[in-house]
């Protein structure tokens, strides 16, 4: 690693405060994405402001159509919800299928979306559901948020808080993760929502998308039935020493069979 400041923030305003001083500082919560790429040395920030225990970023609640959770809460955390588990219990099996236990134990939802990592499984939940994702500027529709990989809509100084999830009429998430990092090699998360079918892919492209040709096909027929036929584009999707794109693209549509058909129970 390259020699750094560690700060602590007492109060998120207080850390967009240090922010606006040094551009060249970044934020800590988990750290799951930014220590590796520290000892990578990828990154050189001139100071770690540590925002893990503020407790305004931190807490699920329940509001009744939609389900708040701060973006300091950790992974476990979420999985372990008993809102989550009631209100949307695919984002608490997507949660607890993240990384292993040390890495639940610490890492955060707003790094894991604010870092969008390609192989990261949260962005699936996010855009699945059409969630709102909250900063301490304004609030941002998923659509708008993701923007290719590890690029947002997020400006310089600007945290994520928190995020609104809408509690939808059903949905599943199911992955073929790596069988050494955990991550996602595709995932695919499919919501039935008050505003239509959603199907979000991570993990097989250089960031979460939506496959707008399943969701076409799912709302015609909720069913597995509906999909066949249907073919993952292998162009643009990530070609390297873990999977072909083809491959990859065939795991996208295997993916959203099975999440499909554990919610209507077809094989």
């Amino acid at each position: 690693m390259y020699s750094f400041t560690y700060t602590r923030a007492k109060s998120l305003a207080e850390a967009r405060a240090m922010l606006a001083k040094d551009h060249d500082a970044k934020l800590l919560s988990g750290g799951m994405t930014l220590i590796p790429t520290l000892k990578q040395r990828l990154a050189s920030p001139s100071q770690l402001i540590d925002i893990s225990r503020l407790a305004e970023l931190r807490g699920i609640a329940d509001k009744g159509d939609c389900v708040e959770i701060g973006a300091a809460t950790r992974h476990v955390e979420t999985s372990r919800s008993d809102v989550v588990r009631q209100k949307i219990p695919a984002l608490a099996h997507l949660a607890s299928q993240i990384g292993d236990p040390q890495v639940r134990n610490r890492g955060t939802m707003g790094g894991s979306v604010a870092n969008n990592d390609p192989v990261a499984d949260y962005p699936a939940a996010v855009l699945g559901l059409g969630a709102i994702v909250k900063t301490s500027q304004r609030e941002i529709a998923a659509d708008n948020f993701f923007k290719g990989m590890f690029e947002t809509a997020l400006e310089a100084g600007e945290i994520v808080t928190g995020f609104s999830y809408p509690v939808p009429k059903r949905a599943a998430y199911a992955k073929f993760p790596h069988p050494v990092s955990g991550y996602a090699m595709a995932g695919s998360f499919v919501a039935d929502t008050g505003a239509g079918i959603r199907v979000a892919i991570v993990g097989a492209g250089p960031g979460v998308f939506r496959w707008k040709e399943a969701e076409a096909a799912l709302s015609k027929s909720f069913s597995v039935a509906a999909l066949k036929g249907l073919a993952m584009p292998s162009a643009g999707l990530s070609n390297d020493l873990h999977a072909t794109a083809e491959y990859r693209a065939n795991l996208v549509e295997v993916m959203t069979r099975r999440a499909v058909a554990s919610l209507t129970g077809e094989k």
